[in-house]
């Protein structure tokens, strides 16, 4: 067991409570009626999985690219003019897997520039052996083409990789993947059916990274 696939919002970086509140400002500044709970399931949600939902939940067909765009127009600034948040532990664990001769990979909904982008400006693009992106694939979380494609980049089996993510749509990505897959649950806990679809939940990314250790 020698690849590691880390989701990034909200399992690497600590961005995923602005991506809620800018979610929330955008669509009530657009006439919107939507609420926090409601933006919680776009976690991780791939372009068109996004649309079709927001359609059901605005009548809207146009709703989520609106307010998608918009929420990018006033929040990017401020996460080019602010220090970017990192979840707890974040360098230590990293550390420590390269130190265990793991190899690890980035597979996210951003853009590979952006990520690249982001993950220089905290100091942790070192540590990664590829950035892959959802763009690169037909559909994004939580169909497992992100993860089967990160398979692929990285040269190796489901079998001989871990996946470790924040969000309901990305664990089942993985898992949809036949990666065993760990949580560290961000904005929301893992219900009964969720868990069923991994092989730990963790505290934060050190305790992650010592079970993948363990259990190599």
């Amino acid at each position: 067991m020698k690849t590691v696939l880390f989701d990034m919002d909200g399992t690497i970086l600590d961005t995923e409570r602005i991506y809620q509140k800018y979610w929330y400002i955008a669509a009530h500044e657009l006439g919107y009626d939507l609420t926090h709970e409601d933006f919680l399931e776009f976690r991780s949600l791939g372009h068109t999985f996004g649309m079709k939902l927001m359609e059901k939940k605005t009548g809207d067909p146009e709703a989520y690219v609106k307010i998608r765009n918009y929420r990018k127009q006033m929040m990017e600034p401020i996460l080019e003019e602010t220090e970017i948040p990192l979840k707890p532990n974040v360098k230590e664990a990293l550390a420590l897997l390269k130190a265990n001769a793991f190899h690890l990979a980035i597979a996210t909904a951003t853009k590979t520039d952006r990520t690249e982008h982001y993950l220089k400006r905290v100091g942790l693009i070192d540590y990664f052996d590829k950035l892959i992106s959802a763009r690169e694939v037909k559909e994004g979380k939580p169909s497992p083409d992100v993860y089967l494609y990160a398979l692929k980049e990285m040269n190796t089996d489901a079998a001989d990789a871990y996946a470790v993510e924040d969000a309901p749509n990305g664990v089942l990505s993985a898992h949809a993947a036949g990666i065993k897959t760990i949580m560290i649950p961000d904005l929301t806990e893992p219900d009964e059916e969720l868990m069923s679809h991994l092989v730990y939940r963790a505290d934060d990314l050190l305790d992650a990274a010592g079970y993948i250790i363990k259990n190599r």
